[in-house]
């Protein structure tokens, strides 16, 4: 993660917390300087046993939303510095780009700041 030119002035660690197919989960915790590094894998896995029709399972992700947060460590609950907000295909299956950039599990995306983020 990015944030050209910040520097956090509360030290407490960041970690991501990722909300998809109704599973919660989140990454170790890193130092809380810009650029931050995830080096892990979050795994999600679901099983839509009613679903037949592709086109079935489309419209389901379609009304599902993912969510990722970036959360600094900070008492009682930790404060949310960054959000991001899509529905679920869009999020895993995101439209091809005119321009030429990383293929597979790599790509960028835009998290909007939170207004306790200055």
């Amino acid at each position: 993660i990015t944030c050209p030119g910040v520097v956090l002035k509360d030290k407490q660690e960041l970690y991501l917390s990722v909300f998809v197919l109704g599973q919660y989960k989140k990454t170790e915790c890193v130092p809380a300087v810009f650029p931050v590094f995830f080096q892990e894998r979050l795994q999600f896995e679901k099983e839509f046993a009613n679903i037949i029709d592709p086109g079935d399972l489309v419209k389901l992700l379609e009304f599902d939303t993912a969510v990722l947060e970036l959360i600094q460590l900070i008492p009682p609950v930790g404060k949310v510095l960054a959000t991001y907000e899509e529905n679920t295909r869009d999020f895993l299956f995101p439209d091809p780009k005119l321009t030429h950039g990383h293929r597979g599990l790599e790509r960028e995306i835009l998290m909007k700041r939170s207004p306790c983020f200055t």
